[in-house]
């Protein structure tokens, strides 16, 4: 088969309308049609249903979409090493936003330091959308946590625990606790959160729920930066990964709390096709947390 058609249908999935494919893919959009019913024909099954925001895969879409898109980035692995002439695939790494900050870049930069040459990327994302990443074939690595609601139990995957992470408050550098001691959660009783994601939210509710109190999220940014640029502004204060401390800007402190909600940190890769850089790499991740741990004892 073509693969231009699976690449139009993946886009279609990808994008929910066959309009925003065709843009995205430089089609028209009967053109777009004419592909996706083509595909259909030839496979003898309907691969997507219209609807009235746009179109979703059927369930015999939904497992071609899963095979497609794990064939349609072989096929680019492939048209990328023989084009650049490279004897190795590159590594593709991906982490949430907060280890993406910090601790991956910096894990890569020693495997770098001690090896040959390796072309290498860093997606960052949230921990559900890597994992689907590394079983799509995306991802050689993904380092992910567990913070709700966390992590799939998915034979496709290997999971290695690599530390915990104590998450801390982030409050506006002249806030009245700045510079101070672990801090009970009820003295933050009467503080506006803000949030950028559903998980952190958990962890923060759950741990005021615990202490007998509630924390008032009233606020939502859509990522980090937006999150700690309300709190710099005096909007704010918000629960944060410790390990994002060290990326923070300078108009923002950290406090820690007493009895802090953790998440534990993994790397995630493909139980089959492991990139050969893969388990270097994960030695430098589990050395960083190893490091961060006799830190703080």
């Amino acid at each position: 088969m073509d693969l231009t058609a699976w690449r139009t249908f993946v886009t279609v999935c990808r994008l929910g309308s066959l309009s925003a494919a065709a843009a995205d893919l430089g089609y028209t959009q009967s053109a777009v049609s004419r592909q996706i019913a083509g595909l259909e024909r030839r496979l003898g099954a309907e691969l997507v249903r219209r609807h009235v925001r746009g179109v979703r895969p059927t369930p015999a879409g939904e497992v071609f979409r899963h095979h497609a898109l794990r064939t349609l980035n072989e096929a680019d692995r492939a048209v990328r090493a023989v084009r650049d002439g490279a004897p190795s695939r590159p590594l593709a790494v991906g982490a949430t936003p907060s280890l993406a900050a910090g601790i991956v870049p910096a894990a890569i930069r020693r495997l770098l330091d001690g090896a040959t040459p390796l072309r290498w990327s860093l997606s960052p994302a949230l921990s559900a959308r890597l994992h689907e990443r590394v079983v799509a074939g995306e991802l050689d690595v993904a380092v992910v946590t567990d913070a709700p609601p966390g992590l799939p139990d998915d034979p496709r995957v290997e999971r290695r625990f690599l530390g915990m992470d104590e998450m801390v408050v982030v409050l506006p550098a002249d806030h009245p606790l700045a510079g101070h001691g672990p801090v009970p959660v009820e003295a933050l009783a009467d503080e506006v959160w803000v949030e950028d994601n559903d998980g952190s939210a958990a962890l923060l509710r759950q741990h005021a729920a615990r202490a007998g109190v509630t924390a008032r999220v009233d606020l939502a940014a859509a990522d980090l930066p937006g999150k700690t640029a309300l709190v710099a502004t005096g909007h704010a204060i918000a629960l944060i990964p410790g390990a994002l401390r060290g990326a923070l800007r300078a108009d923002v402190t950290t406090v820690a709390l007493v009895d802090p909600p953790t998440r534990g940190v993994y790397a995630i890769t493909p139980r089959q096709d492991r990139h050969p850089s893969a388990t270097p790499l994960l030695d430098q991740l589990a050395a960083a947390f190893d490091t961060r741990r006799d830190a703080t004892e």
